[in-house]
């Protein structure tokens, strides 16, 4: 089914950016996944050639071009090349965090975002906790008031990018003896004494992109660090809870295009019995069924795509396609490297790495039980 939801300027703007992939994550994919992270070389290029500040203001170094399609583009074009994990160090920062920088004022823009266009200032969000995971309410990290400081005391985990991280936006208590009107948002610089970075976690996928522990131990930070008003962070962070989990299913469905695609070509070229494995009519209804709800998925995330442009975007519509997407990906990739046989459980297909590395997707960003109760509590039950 043709998708109509790209003009030329999109069009014009993959070919850019297909090229940036082909030479500057593909060649080095490898290495970043023994490595568990990717190079800091990788923010800088990017940077370089417009790829991290799209939205940002020209007046602080990026395109200002406020057009989520953009973003789905890139999203589509790391799983094209099956180097999603590498890309996600970057979307992680064009889908998710410029949103906070952008919300602040104009001093804090004037100090981060040119540094955060050029690649030069990397970025992280630490919102999860050993034992927090989507009640934030719970967030037991503290930020506490002292003078012309914040005082930052606490421990995250599972935070992207937090190896590379210059900057982390800190979702922190300011007032522990309240729950949600408690918690502020706090930018911590990495080189503040008293901040500490753990492991990087050894994760079952996803390994090209480092998730990290961070800690901090009497993290003495500015007040002018401080985004928007104190103790508005948790509607902060539900505010910008639907940009994450949309730019989430658009990944899950450029995913599992990608292994569609290969398990497609996969079975025509594949042959059994003296023929493709293709013309088997259980594989043939198997793909037939993958291409329905791809295009069913597709139609369904492009609306909200557009919804998101013009400020319709719910938390509930996020959250219907965060769920639907995401285990309709492990569901499709799952039955794909079942086509493949024994060769999709080699790490050398690309099948295989996207099943391994799409797992995750229905429990990061809101798990799938989490995203059921929001659209539920939405419909008044």
């Amino acid at each position: 089914m043709r998708r109509t939801l790209y003009t030329e300027d999109h069009d014009l703007f993959r070919i850019a950016f297909r090229a940036f992939v082909d030479n500057e994550i593909v060649p080095h994919y490898g290495r970043w996944e023994e490595n568990g992270v990717v190079d800091r070389t990788l923010f800088r290029r990017a940077g370089e050639q417009g790829f991290i500040g799209m939205s940002i203001p020209e007046k602080y170094g990026g395109s200002g071009i406020a057009d989520f399609r953009y973003n789905a583009v890139m999203a589509e074009e790391y799983a094209r090349a099956g180097v999603g994990p590498a890309g996600a160090a970057i979307g992680l920062e064009t889908d998710i965090i410029i949103p906070y920088f952008l919300a602040g004022d104009d001093e804090q823009k004037s100090r981060w975002l040119p540094g955060i266009a050029a690649g030069e200032l990397v970025t992280a969000i630490a919102m999860t906790e050993p034992g927090t995971g989507s009640d934030l309410a719970s967030i037991r990290t503290t930020a506490i008031r002292d003078g012309d400081h914040y005082v930052v005391d606490g421990q995250k985990t599972f935070i992207s990018n937090g190896q590379n991280a210059d900057l982390v936006i800190v979702a922190a208590k300011s007032d522990p003896t309240q729950s949600h009107t408690g918690l502020s948002l706090i930018v911590v610089e990495s080189d503040r004494p008293g901040f500490g970075r753990g492991r990087n976690l050894d994760k079952v996928g996803m390994a090209a992109q480092d998730t990290s522990e961070l800690f901090f131990d009497g993290v003495r930070v500015p007040a002018a660090n401080l985004l928007g008003v104190e103790g508005t962070g948790f509607f902060q962070l539900m505010e910008k809870l639907p940009h994450e989990r949309l730019s989430i299913a658009v990944g899950a469905m450029a995913a599992a295009e990608s292994a569609f695609q290969w398990t497609l070509d996969y079975a025509k070229e594949r042959h059994a019995f003296g023929r493709p494995i293709g013309r088997f009519q259980h594989n043939r209804f198997v793909l037939a069924e993958m291409r329905t709800e791809l295009d069913l998925g597709w139609a369904f995330v492009d609306r909200q795509i557009e919804a998101l442009n013009d400020g319709t975007l719910t938390a509930e519509d996020a959250a219907e396609s965060k769920w639907w997407c995401t285990e309709m990906q492990v569901r499709l990739i799952d039955r794909s490297v079942q086509m493949h046989g024994g060769y999709g459980y080699m790490r050398e297909y690309p099948i295989a790495r996207a099943w391994i590395d799409g797992r995750v997707q229905t429990i990061y960003g809101g798990t799938t039980e989490i995203m059921k109760e929001i659209i539920g509590r939405g419909l008044g039950v």
